[in-house]
């Protein structure tokens, strides 16, 4: 089973457990079955060989803990000793194979490397949604080497397909948009593609200044992609009035917790930046919100881990919440918006919060998966 056990660490200790608590229905449905389980997931980007730092040993050790039985460690994830432990392995019992990427065959997708792991198991199971958008050995090359065996998804990814997948091919409308983050380049294709599938794109985060430029507005010193002014231009234009922009933005000479703040509308000074939404814009924005039967929600308003820039993010994570309780369904994609919502306690107040940021950006984009195409 791939899992996704990319989890934070500070030093050996895991500092947020949610992707491995994501995996445990799954889990538990094969051991409570009598299988014998292996898993296999990345952690960090090693560079092409065992970094002490990346092992999974921590994953196995909490997951051991939520599981309330042993889990098996492997210090390796291919080679005779791993095929040892894995034969060894009894009816119920786990096995969390050593990080993958410790072999750069990994994400080369290298078919030797993926033979060496298909050699491990019978059935694949792949529950790895924020990594379902590469093909990489353990998801890809690996259900290739399995052909003619039992290849399916996990109950996690079956969960996020069913969001976004739904959401993407049979919204029930007002369908909005919210997208964030700092860089348009990022979010061009999903801008594009929801151009045609949604009501009203709400645009925030500091790739509202490339589009401001495109409207020949000032921005001052905000962080600008200057090459992707003339692309935000036509974007404009093709949405035909469906792109809301900020009305007003907080802007600061400096971006940290003690900065001074002020709201201006229109031109941003040129001796200052913007870092948030404004009051003017949030008001806006929550009407669209709230009058929505169907949210996605990816990237943040403005610099929300600084206090002084909090106020966008938070008001549009409480409109979606709101949203959520008046019968929307509402996903949040990820990334720095999951992070967000979790800060501000909402978590459990919306429909969705997918496990997947880049993946989940591509899913929106492109409807469907290559590695999850050819499972079974």
């Amino acid at each position: 089973m791939r899992v996704d056990f990319n989890v934070p660490l500070d030093g050996a200790v895991i500092t947020d457990d949610r992707r491995i608590v994501q995996a445990l229905p799954t889990i538990k449905s094969v051991i409570e079955r009598g299988g014998k389980l292996i898993l296999m997931s990345h952690l960090g980007r090693p560079k092409g060989g065992p970094e002490a730092k990346y092992s999974l040993k921590p994953a196995a050790d909490k997951l051991s803990e939520l599981l309330g039985k042993k889990v098996g460690f492997a210090n390796d994830c291919i080679g005779p000793a791993v095929e040892k432990l894995a034969g060894d392995l009894r009816s119920g019992e786990v096995l969390l194979l050593e990080n993958l990427r410790f072999h750069k065959e990994e994400e080369k997708n290298d078919p030797v490397f993926a033979g060496q792991l298909a050699k491990l198991g019978d059935v694949y199971v792949n529950d790895a949604f924020g990594t379902a958008h590469r093909e990489h050995a353990s998801t890809f090359g690996v259900p290739q080497a399995l052909a003619g065996k039992p290849r399916v998804v996990g109950f996690l990814i079956q969960k996020e397909l069913k969001f976004l997948g739904e959401a993407v091919t049979k919204p029930v409308r007002p369908f909005v948009a919210i997208l964030g983050g700092a860089k348009v380049s990022d979010k061009i294709a999903v801008i594009e593609q929801l151009l045609g599938k949604a009501d009203t794109l709400l645009i925030g985060g500091a790739m509202a200044y490339t589009f401001f430029l495109a409207q020949g507005k000032e921005v001052g010193k905000s962080l600008v992609e200057r090459d992707r002014v003339e692309l935000a231009r036509t974007l404009l234009a093709k949405a035909g009035g469906k792109i809301k922009l900020p009305v007003d933005t907080v802007v600061s000479n400096k971006m940290t917790d003690d900065a001074v703040t002020q709201v201006v509308e229109g031109n941003i000074p040129g001796d200052l930046e913007g870092f948030d939404i404004g009051p003017k814009t949030i008001e806006l924005y929550k009407a669209e919100i709230l009058k929505s039967r169907t949210v996605i929600w990816n990237g943040p308003m403005g610099v929300f881990e600084k206090k002084p820039f909090q106020a966008g993010t938070k008001a549009v994570a409480l409109a979606v919440a709101e949203a959520t309780s008046h019968g929307a369904t509402t996903i949040i994609g990820g990334g720095d918006s999951a992070a967000a919502i979790e800060i501000f306690g909402l978590a459990d107040k919306v429909s969705h919060v997918s496990t997947g940021g880049g993946a989940s950006l591509e899913f929106l984009e492109n409807g469907h998966f290559s590695t999850l195409d050819i499972l079974d």
